[in-house]
């Protein structure tokens, strides 16, 4: 197994326990599960086990492998798997447009699978969402979302201009804290650094993050979290309203 490039047609998790996540979500495109022999130390072991059988997986002890592929020393299992293409579905949208950054974009996904939004459009160019990199920071929320690419922006939103439009802008034109929907959205925000172009504020309704002048912005991955956390206040207040109340 050859260390992981753009383009490869396999690749892998680093860890216990996007490995199970991987095992659990995408069984059908994992050709095989590595551990190291140390393993039995990590209470997830069994479960990797206990998936790999059940799923008819090889289930191999190999050290040189793990400490080729990973770059710590605390990497128990390491999953390869099939790179697989998927499509958006009906539901909330999250759109990142040219996102870069490998770190962010893992916390992004972790950050949606916590808020129930599980469907994340990429505009190109983009780092490549089955970099181990990006698998290792979205702790394997990578194997429940629905993702596609699209080579511009106009090309989704003719497929879902049916949804109300949310583009985050620094000079968007509502303060977030005076919008509220219960209604199918999608939500845009731009590049790290460069953030969306005027271009967007012709899509929807544009929305701002009010924060203090000591910055100038916010790191993209804290802008999506408090704009995933204000859109589905209502539904986590719902759910908890009915746990109590059962």
């Amino acid at each position: 197994m050859k260390i992981y490039k753009k383009g490869d047609q396999q690749s892998y998790t680093l860890g216990v326990f996007p490995t199970i996540e991987l095992l659990e979500n995408k069984p059908k495109q994992v050709k095989r599960v590595v551990v190291h022999s140390s393993i039995e130390k990590n209470s997830g072991y069994p479960k990797i086990q206990q998936l790999c059988q059940i799923y008819h997986i090889p289930l191999d002890i190999h050290d040189k492998t793990i400490d080729k592929l990973s770059p710590k020393n605390n990497c128990y299992a390491i999953g390869i798997f099939e790179i697989y293409q998927d499509a958006l579905e009906e539901g909330n949208h999250v759109v990142l447009v040219n996102p870069m950054d490998k770190g962010n974009m893992g916390t992004i996904m972790r950050t949606m699978l916590g808020f129930d939004y599980d469907n994340l459009a990429i505009i190109r160019p983009a780092t490549d969402i089955f970099d181990p990199k990006v698998i290792r920071a979205s702790m394997g929320a990578l194997f429940h979302l629905h993702i596609q690419y699209f080579d511009d922006f106009e090309t989704y939103y003719q497929l879902y201009n049916h949804h109300e439009i949310y583009p985050l802008m620094l000079n968007g034109a509502t303060n977030i804290h005076k919008l509220e929907t219960t209604n199918r959205h999608t939500l845009i925000f731009g590049n790290e650094s460069s953030g969306l172009d005027d271009n967007y504020l012709n899509y929807g309704q544009s929305v701002f993050i009010p924060h203090s002048e000591e910055i100038d912005s916010l790191n993209l991955s804290m802008a999506v979290g408090l704009t995933l956390f204000h859109f589905s206040k209502q539904e986590f207040k719902d759910r908890k309203e009915l746990r109590e109340n059962v």
